[in-house]
């Protein structure tokens, strides 16, 4: 019985948490220009609307390209500061460690606020790849944490074993260490992938409506109205997040990575 009245709870809970997405869901599929649930009619034309209109087409495209850039800028920071981080053991390279993951333990406005006012006095505000670099700073937290647990699960005499027969530190990250840290990489990179792409509030303070983004533009069109375009976005972008997130868990170890302990680690 208690385990039934567990499977009922978590249930619940379950469902209270998908109502939101369920009524947004239904709202996207509305025949006409109304946001009402339940849905009156139906139809798929909103989702069109995404990759017709020239505006929502060129907000996805913006999107994903500030997302593939900045992820790959964050993956670019995290790798060598993980790398070493690894290697070196003295007390004071924590700090480094703070400095990587403060960016995403402070509130988004603060640190937003702040590259507003790093960029305004520089003079590149409004700049496009300045909303790259912001959200690469901003995400740089998540494959750092992905790649330390990808670097604390090698066996360091693998690496031992590299040096005693030669082969120097390039040698032994190209060959030895890459290969086992590869899933981490790609995690890491998924991870900021995705959350760079549902940002707002950075990219709007660094970039203003200079380039409109996906989410930018939703908060755009909320001035003229509400369509069920805007929740046909939200499902396309829940669903791209659901699939990538799929394809990590598929091909990863999505406990390790979420730092969960393997039998081997306790």
């Amino acid at each position: 019985m208690n385990v039934f009245l567990q499977r009922v709870y978590l249930g619940l809970v379950g469902l209270f948490l998908l109502l939101p997405l369920m009524v947004v869901a239904g709202v996207s599929v509305n025949e006409k220009q109304t946001l009402a649930f339940p849905p009156q009619g139906f139809s798929l034309s909103w989702y069109g609307e995404i990759f017709a209109n020239p505006e929502w087409r060129n907000a996805l495209l913006a999107s994903i390209t500030l997302a593939a850039v900045s992820a790959a800028l964050a993956l670019a920071i995290a790798l060598p500061l993980a790398w070493f981080l690894w290697r070196r053991h003295a007390p004071w390279a924590n700090v480094f460690q703070l400095l990587g993951i403060a960016p995403f333990t402070l509130p988004p406005v603060i640190t937003a606020l702040g590259l507003l006012t790093f960029w305004a006095t520089t003079g590149f505000y409004g700049q496009p790849w300045t909303a790259a670099i912001s959200h690469a700073i901003f995400f740089v937290t998540l494959p750092l944490v992905t790649l330390s647990l990808g670097f604390s699960s090698i066996d360091r005499s693998l690496v031992e074993a590299a040096a005693t027969m030669g082969a120097d530190d390039r040698t032994i990250f190209r060959t030895v260490v890459l290969p086992l840290i590869l899933p981490y990489l790609v995690s890491g990179y998924a991870f900021a992938f995705v959350l760079s792409l549902n940002e707002y509030i950075v990219a709007y303070m660094t970039v203003g409506f200079t380039m409109e983004t996906l989410p930018i533009k939703i908060f755009n069109a909320l001035r003229y109205g509400y369509t069920p375009t805007m929740a046909s976005v939200t499902i396309l972008f829940v669903a791209i997040a659901a699939l990538i997130f799929s394809l990590v868990a598929r091909f990863g170890d999505l406990p390790k990575l979420l730092g969960a302990m393997s039998n081997n680690d306790k």
